[in-house]
């Protein structure tokens, strides 16, 4: 699959520290291409309907067996945040931050396999990758881990990709590394096919579309 954002390998580290000063609070907008501001929460849509449970892909077993805690889903966690100005600028800038720090790679150029789902400890990784790094930051922010679903999709390509479904108030909006404007699920012109579930370790479905075995072919 190819990946946005090969901008080098500044790694976890700088998005750490950036994750941190967002959390901090900065001026009132998140500048660059495709920036958006505080002034322009998303509209109010409908949520990414489910249609019961699914199998996750073989990379996010993998990836469980060697993170356990973050695959935990705890329900005392809210399963959508409230979308305000501070939390929707810190999304932003932490999305469009681990987009330019890691080095896009596929798995099979990186650990010469198919599909490894990792959190870029070493600065490289692909879609995947990169959705659980953001995960991970803003879960240090604050967000409710149980809000924020791993999601399969087929992209433009017709080839399958992982991205971020944070899940709000105002609907469900889509982290990904393709672009830097983080977007209504419907916005992205993806085919979705399945994500993390709110209540335990399974997935559900949300179409009827074949799911794709892998999450990291160009």
């Amino acid at each position: 699959m190819r990946i946005a954002g090969r901008m080098g390998g500044i790694g976890i580290a700088r998005a750490a520290a950036v994750a941190a000063g967002l959390v901090g609070g900065l001026p009132g907008s998140v500048n660059g291409a495709g920036s958006q501001t505080l002034a322009a929460l998303p509209p109010v849509t409908v949520p990414a309907a489910t249609v019961g449970e699914a199998r996750p892909v073989p990379g996010w077993t993998e990836f469980c067996a060697r993170y356990t805690a973050e695959c935990a889903v705890d329900v005392g966690e809210p399963a959508q945040v409230t979308l305000t100005p501070r939390l929707w600028q810190t999304v932003t800038g932490i999305n469009r931050q681990v987009n330019t720090s890691l080095r896009a790679i596929t798995d099979q150029e990186h650990w010469r396999v198919p599909d490894r789902w990792d959190l870029a400890e070493d600065g490289s990784g692909d879609c995947e990758d990169f959705q659980l790094l953001k995960r991970k930051l803003l879960a240090q922010a604050g967000l409710p881990r149980r809000a924020m679903r791993m999601t399969v999709v087929i992209d433009e390509k017709g080839e399958g990709h992982a991205v971020l479904m944070l899940r709000t108030d105002r609907g469900d909006l889509i982290l990904d590394n393709k672009i830097s404007a983080v977007l209504p699920w419907h916005k992205t012109g993806y085919t979705y096919i399945k994500r993390e579930g709110d209540e335990g370790a399974r997935w559900v479905s949300l179409g009827r579309a074949v799911s794709p075995v892998v999450t990291a072919n160009r």
